[in-house]
């Protein structure tokens, strides 16, 4: 029997502090609600904000200068909304006031952190005003006139305001120049044809100045409230602020930090970057959205579809700012009104995730540092040797001729191609990784792939048009254009070269933010107002060409100031593209890189994370954050990339590994190996077991990926997306659902052999015995020895699962058995999508079954409601059902009598079924 203890206390304690020495906390700064607004909360507050400047100054001997004028004591502190937003600026207030702002200073704090801006909007900073409204077909259209000029250069002094009621829980709000047109990213989004008839949404505006307010129709929870702050809106400089109506939010990728933001005076900013994984860093990828709790569980998102460098602040008000240095203000709003309906609008405009094959769900294995296909295929063999379950087998970037992509080193890498195909022998596969950065130092006509490129224009260029030389593994690099729909074919030509030597089955590309070892390129970047703009968001590095290239190089579609972010989601458009032209079956790719709409490519992985315990603990709000963003396969490189790991730790994180969508362990070169067979037999023997779980659990993980693909539903995700109106459940990012189903909680801290999880109210199963725990809503404590896994399923739930095999082939063979979670009211649900696993678009060609289970009065049914030829090879063998009262006196299989066992914790089980599974049935318990 499992024993759990309850806790009074409320969640564990975050991810441990970097062990090395912590990055800076990042920043940000604000003011909510119109200031003219009175309430006896704003009142208490500009009160208490006034007595603290007043104390402040006499204490500080004067230090805080001159008193500001009333209109800024007005102000409370969390209200204020930063006017001088520049980086390593000291803001004196000279500065401050030549902008027209107010400054009031505060005491300083802890290096590296910012808090309170010193210098802030008055209640009166001049900003747009909305001279005209006028109601379209599908919404509104507006023009906004500037009549002072804000302190950017190139203010746009006349704004067109578009509104689209697009559905009744999407709203469509676009600001942009009124007379001269501007980039836009290049997304395909839904066009809607009719205005929506019965929005959830009440939009009004402010006129003078000009502002959004947007409310929650059946609550009246204000969503927008844009008059907090001015309006600015110039060439190279876009800003927009809203009041938000909680603290609760989540999104804004990509960042490693805790699934929920802090609002304490926090900037993220979003500019693809290679950098291992650091608290308060721009990341590989960027990501505009966001997800924001209001009181009483009702959930809205936010999406800004702009892929300029930004940066988005926020503050304690609560309020966020939304600023941009390109582009257009271009926003869509999503109702829900559940978490999970958000996430889905969100994809009905960027796009559902692609269906991965069925072997992408299966175990990866990788490091740098093989040294040779050799080496690589004794790990191979020994996995098979220990039967421990692999489907795929990774190489880096050393299995390549000098790190040149589309190249096999010929002594140390010969036998690949025999590799592969004793892989394809064993029903596995082959993945390898790609760089976008093309070597260009070969003697010509030596090195097609660059030749070609260069012959035909395919590389980004400078100012003067040459191509732009930077270094990344090779050493002097070009970098593909994949903006230009040749390049794309070129690709194609390089990819189908090489599958003629080496028949690989997916694609791993990484760099591709893209990753220059350089800043700019090897002459640096020209001064001008691309690499030298007149803001410059907090980008790691300071620049925004610090280890990428120029943002001033040419590309096809635009300018690499406008297509930075977007150039891991084009580079994997184009390999998906070849992928499936080469194999004709579904393309798995890997991208370190990505921005919205690259689930619809790809899945991603969450960078070079280190063999820490801090490591593993961020994983998961990482890998909840990208389900939040559309990207459901998606994990991080399990025991760790650098550093050495432990035995207990890389057991530990194999457990929590199974359970990401995208399993693989990732090792750097120089380092002990860390795949299951370099382990003891104790260990191994756990990871093999974690692993068997995992494999014996793919038709519910393929089922929850079929209904990602089909209608957004998240994989993996945060235990409020199934308990909104349970607060408690709001910050936790130590366990997480896979669907909603199972209950994973994982062990994250050394030398324990427990561990503390919150439950949520109800009836949850033990996975492995069947075993009921009745919650109240509360924290427990659960016995976690070293070999052990907690997982629960949910009350009311059916989960397909499989004996497992060492493969997805031969698990797929295997019978199945059906787990089902009876509630309290003796009912369940669940279901199971079934296809060749790895045949392009077999859902919507019909080539698929599908079938629903159900429990009720004692009675399981299983429906086929689709049938194919595939499902005719699968049997359901076993059944087991959770939370059986009584002993039943006998069970019937479609009428007829059949044995049964029944155990004291309430578990029935009937074995030999043998019924086909598109064969639907019925069975009974008296």
């Amino acid at each position: 029997m499992k024993s759990y203890q309850k806790l009074t206390t409320a969640q564990p304690a975050a991810c441990q502090v970097e062990e090395e020495g912590a990055a800076p906390t990042p920043s940000g700064h604000g003011k909510l609600a119109p200031w003219w607004v009175g309430s006896g909360l704003l009142v208490a507050a500009v009160l208490l904000s006034t007595i603290t400047v007043w104390v402040l100054r006499q204490v500080s001997g004067g230090w805080l200068g001159p008193t500001p004028p009333p209109k800024c004591l007005l102000v409370p502190e969390s209200h204020r909304f930063d006017c001088y937003p520049e980086r390593r600026v000291v803001v004196t207030q000279e500065l401050c006031e030549s902008r027209g702002c107010c400054f009031i200073q505060s005491p300083p704090l802890a290096e590296g952190k910012q808090g309170v801006p010193w210098c802030f909007y008055p209640p009166d900073f001049p900003s747009y005003t909305l001279e005209s409204l006028n109601q379209t077909a599908l919404g509104m259209v507006g023009l906004l006139v500037r009549r002072e000029k804000a302190y950017y250069p190139q203010d746009i002094e006349k704004l067109r305001l578009d509104v689209e009621f697009e559905t009744d829980t999407r709203l469509h709000i676009k600001i942009t120049d009124a007379a001269n047109p501007r980039y836009e990213v290049p997304l395909d989004v839904p066009r809607v044809m009719k205005r929506a008839e019965n929005p959830m949404y009440s939009l009004n505006f402010s006129w003078d100045p000009f502002g959004v307010l947007l409310q929650r129709k059946t609550t009246g929870t204000v969503l927008l409230n844009t008059t907090v702050a001015p309006l600015i809106f110039a060439d190279q400089f876009l800003q927009i602020s809203t009041a938000l109506p909680s603290k609760f939010l989540y999104g804004l990728g990509e960042h490693r930090g805790s699934l929920l933001h802090s609002l304490d005076w926090n900037t993220l900013t979003l500019w693809a970057r290679d950098v291992s994984p650091t608290e308060s860093f721009n990341l590989y990828g960027a990501h505009p959205f966001y997800l924001l709790m209001e009181e009483g569980g009702n959930a809205h998102g936010v999406f800004l579809l702009n892929s300029n460098a930004m940066e988005v602040a926020l503050q304690p008000a609560p309020g966020l700012t939304w600023r941009t240095i390109g582009g257009v203000l271009d926003f869509y709003i999503f109702l829900g009104p559940d978490p999970s309906m958000v996430i889905q609008q969100y994809q009905q405009v960027i796009g559902f995730p692609a269906m991965p094959p069925m072997w992408a769900l299966g175990f990866h294995l990788c490091r740098w540092g093989y040294g040779s296909s050799n080496e690589t295929w004794q790990t191979v063999r020994a996995m098979r040797n220990y039967q421990i379950p692999q489907d795929a087998q990774w190489n880096d970037i050393d299995y390549m001729d000098g790190y040149r992509d589309f190249t096999l080193d010929p002594q140390k890498f010969a036998s690949l191609p025999s590799l592969v195909e004793d892989l394809h022998k064993h029903g596995q596969h082959y993945v390898m990784i790609l760089d976008p950065g093309i070597s260009s130092t070969s003697p010509r006509g030596s090195y097609w792939p660059f030749d070609e490129g260069l012959r035909r224009g395919l590389f980004l260029n400078t100012t003067q048009g040459q191509p732009l030389i930077g270094q990344v593994w090779p050493g002097f690099t070009a970098f593909a254009d994949f903006s230009n729909p040749d390049t794309h074919q070129w690709w194609l030509e390089n990819l189908q070269h090489f599958y003629a030597h080496v028949p690989f089955d997916g694609l791993w590309i990484d760099m591709n933010e893209p990753s220059n070892f350089m800043d700019g390129s090897e002459d640096g970047c020209p001064p001008g107002e691309f690499d030298s703009p007149p803001y410059t968001p907090a980008v790691l590095g300071d620049s925004l060409s610090a280890k990428t290239v120029c943002a001033s190089a040419k590309q096809k579609v635009s300018v690499h100031y406008n297509l930075h972010n977007l150039y891991g989601l084009m580079e994997t458009k184009a390999t998906a593209s070849a992928l499936i032209k080469i194999r004709g079956k579904r393309p798995f790719i890997i991208s370190r890189s990505t921005f919205p709409s690259q689930g619809r490519y790809s899945g991603h992985w969450l960078g070079d994370n280190r063999s820490q315990w801090k490591d593993m603990c961020y994983s998961i709000p990482g890998l909840l954050s990208f389900s939040l963003f559309g990207i459901p396969l998606v994990g991080a490189d399990i025991c760790g990339f650098s550093g050495s790991t432990s035995e207990e730790l890389c057991t530990r994180w194999m457990q929590l590994g199974a359970f990401y969508p995208f399993a693989r362990n990732h090792n750097t070169q120089n380092e002990k190996a860390q795949d299951p067979t370099a382990f003891s037999p104790a260990a191994r023997t756990a990871m093999k077991d974690v692993l068997l779980t995992r494999y014996s659990l793919l038709p519910f993980l393929y089922t929850l990926f079929h209904r990602a693909h089909l209608q957004g539903d998240t994989v993996a995700r945060p235990l409020f997306f199934e308990f909104p109106r349970d607060v408690a459940t709001w910050e936790l990012d130590r366990q997480f659902l896979w669907g909603r189903s199972l209950l994973v909680t994982p062990v994250l801290e050394p030398g324990v052999d427990s561990v503390t999880g919150y439950v949520p109210q109800g009836t949850w199963y033990d996975f492995y015995t069947g075993s009921s725990v009745n919650s109240s809503g509360e924290m427990l404590k659960m016995s976690a020895p070293l070999e052990h896994l907690n997982l629960h399923i949910r009350e009311g739930s059916i989960l397909p699962t499989q004996k497992p095999g060492i493969t997805t082939e031969v698990t797929r063979g295997n019978p199945l058995r059906l787990i089902v979670a009876l509630s309290s009211h003796d009912t369940a649900w669940g279901d199971l999508f079934w296809d060749d696993g790895e045949s392009l678009d077999t859902f919507e060609k019909g080539n698929y079954s599908y079938v629903v289970f159900n429990v009720t009065q004692n009675i399981f049914t299983s429906t086929v409601l689709h049938a194919s030829t595939e499902a005719t090879k699968v049997t359901i063998g076993t059944l087991s059902i959770f939370g059986v009262q009584k002993p039943p006196s006998k069970v019937l299989l479609n009428g007829q009598e059949k044995p049964f066992s029944y155990l004291d914790n309430q578990v029935l089980t009937v074995t030999d079924l043998g019924m086909s599974l598109i064969q639907g049935f019925s069975l009974q318990w008296l």
